[in-house]
């Protein structure tokens, strides 16, 4: 149970499962939501909102696997065709049935959902490593449908794997065309779905999702329904990762077969294992870390590669960012295997106890 400031009690139900909690945390909550809203003004780089509308979109896309895996445990290591689903989905809505992108984003989502549950059946028989060999299946399937078997003049198969270029979305007179105003798109969508995942951990349906996580066979025999709740996990894992690939094709303004591949569901995979499986600052944390540690590790790259002879650079130059960032993640796995958010909660705990030294 988390621990309370001195002097608050909770007395009912409704404060006992309450998120916020007290005033200075209303406070609090009150003046990053304002942060939010003005951190264009307070930060016009160009750069830096790209990275962030960057994280925001893949923060979306956490959240839909850690309820699936963090809370439902069942593993993914397709998610990020799910993503496509919803992508290619949002711009069929868009070109062919002229929808506007508003009406097409929540469609998008329930389209993955749909299409999550098909291969969520194997979920039912299957766990562990052969679910996981399933959900590769899943993302071979689903993306060599694109390449090969979509309309290309659609959604950009083998005759144009260029890409679709798509319009500018729009919503009267703004149009979402700079990276400013695709923030203003992007930040909502993410306080929105995180406010959803948030709360749905905490109700019923997902303390069904963890009971399954802990002992399907316990679960089952408590009345929890496997059929119905993993069906429910898969659902409501691939809608959230339909609504991020469908605001990413707004942020990027252009799709193609090779946007979502297996390297791309691995390291969503490998994010929420850095941030926290399980835990609901798990996808942030994770995003924002590996984000932030593949700039630096771009960064750093050039000046490492000079330390290198000649002829050993120029073979491994191109790489060394990859390798910089994949021994930092494995350093980091191996000092924190339960993820920063677990961190996180150590150190909440130490300052609410100091300058006593338990807790």
């Amino acid at each position: 149970m988390a621990t309370r400031p001195a002097g608050v009690y909770d007395v009912t139900y409704q404060q006992d499962i309450a998120v916020v909690r007290t005033l200075p945390q209303w406070i609090s909550l009150f003046i990053f939501l304002c942060f939010l809203a003005v951190f264009p003004i307070l930060f016009p780089n160009r750069y830096l909102l790209n990275l962030v509308n960057t994280i925001l979109i893949f923060i979306i896309s956490a959240y839909g696997l850690n309820i699936l895996t963090g809370y439902a445990g069942q593993i993914s290591v397709g998610h990020a065709a799910f993503m496509g689903v919803g992508a290619y989905a949002c711009a069929t809505f868009m070109t062919s049935l002229r929808l506007s992108f508003w009406i097409s984003l929540p469609l998008s989502g329930i389209t993955a959902g749909l299409v999550g549950i098909l291969f969520g059946f194997p979920s039912l028989r299957l766990k562990g490593f052969y679910l996981a060999m399933t959900t590769i299946a899943a993302q071979f399937i689903i993306t060599s449908f694109f390449l090969h078997f979509y309309k290309p003049e659609v959604l950009g198969g083998v005759k144009f794997l260029s890409g679709v270029t798509l319009k500018p979305i729009q919503l009267g007179t703004i149009t979402f065309n700079t990276q400013e105003n695709l923030y203003y798109l992007i930040m909502p969508c993410t306080v929105i779905m995180t406010f959803f995942a948030r709360n749905l951990v905490r109700s019923r349906l997902g303390r069904a999702f963890v009971a399954i996580r802990d002992n399907d066979l316990a679960a089952e025999i408590m009345g929890i329904s496997l059929f119905h709740y993993k069906l429910k996990a898969f659902f409501i894992g691939c809608f959230f990762a339909g609504i991020s690939g469908a605001i990413y094709i707004a942020f990027m303004r252009i799709i193609r077969p090779d946007q979502y591949t297996l390297m791309d569901s691995i390291w969503i995979l490998g994010i929420l294992i850095i941030g926290g499986l399980g835990s609901h600052l798990g996808p942030i944390f994770g995003v924002i870390f590996v984000k932030l540690l593949d700039e630096v590790a771009l960064l750093f790259a050039p000046a490492l590669g000079k330390m290198l002879p000649a002829a050993l650079s120029s073979r491994i130059g191109a790489s060394m960012g990859l390798v910089i960032f994949g021994f930092i993640v494995v350093l980091f796995l191996i000092l924190e295997p339960r993820g920063i958010a677990h961190r996180w909660e150590i150190l909440k705990g130490r300052f609410r106890h100091w300058p006593f030294t338990y807790g």
